[in-house]
């Protein structure tokens, strides 16, 4: 399987494929479904996530090697530049880490995909690359437990873990007192379209 990513932008049917080759050659480990499905979106042109799932070279290759044996597959990154959100990357990321389950290695990386995810605009899932929200919520169950635990309200996950932060930081980013009276209240809770 060979792909360039950011030349080449594929369909969902493509998409598909690289998944499938992808998990063909699946170790069984955790996170090889959801990685799969990342990969295959961002080498697709799909998601937000830039080559390498926002991982570097090295950490990306030993990720393939440890998740995917086997599988052929070339990816083209792009040059690094500065980072102007630098500091809420390492909060994020910050965040994550200390709420990892600590079941297997691919938490780390894991919570260094979700921090490059956050820094897009769209619903987290959709930025991840994920075929749901449902996949989502199986990643911060499976990788954070103790902080999917925290979102009792179905609070979209982007805003949850921006909301975390916010608390952690004794901010009140509601425009009201109390979220259960805040104008955008039903905006935070649901399903994600």
């Amino acid at each position: 399987m060979q792909a360039e990513t950011m030349l080449q932008q594929e369909s969902p049917a493509q998409s598909d494929r690289l998944y499938g080759e992808l998990m063909s050659h699946s170790s069984g480990l955790p996170n090889n479904e959801l990685f799969a499905q990342m990969i295959a979106s961002q080498m697709s042109g799909m998601g937000a996530l830039p080559p390498g799932l926002g991982l570097n070279p090295v950490e990306f290759s030993v990720l393939l090697v440890r998740h995917f044996p086997g599988a052929d597959l070339h990816t083209r990154f792009a040059e690094s530049t500065a980072d102007l959100r630098e500091l809420e990357r390492d909060d994020v990321f910050a965040l994550l880490f200390e709420h990892r389950a600590g079941n297997d290695d691919s938490e780390l990386w894991m919570a260094q995909i979700v921090t490059a995810a956050c820094m897009a605009s769209d619903h987290l899932w959709q930025d991840l690359g994920l075929w749901s929200r449902d996949f989502l919520s199986q990643l911060m169950m499976q990788n954070f437990p103790a902080l999917a635990a925290k979102n009792t309200r179905n609070m979209k996950w982007k805003k949850f873990l921006y909301k975390q932060l916010c608390e952690r930081e004794e901010i009140n980013t509601c425009r009201a007192p109390s979220c259960e009276v805040c104008t955008d209240y039903q905006k935070c809770f649901g399903p994600e379209e």
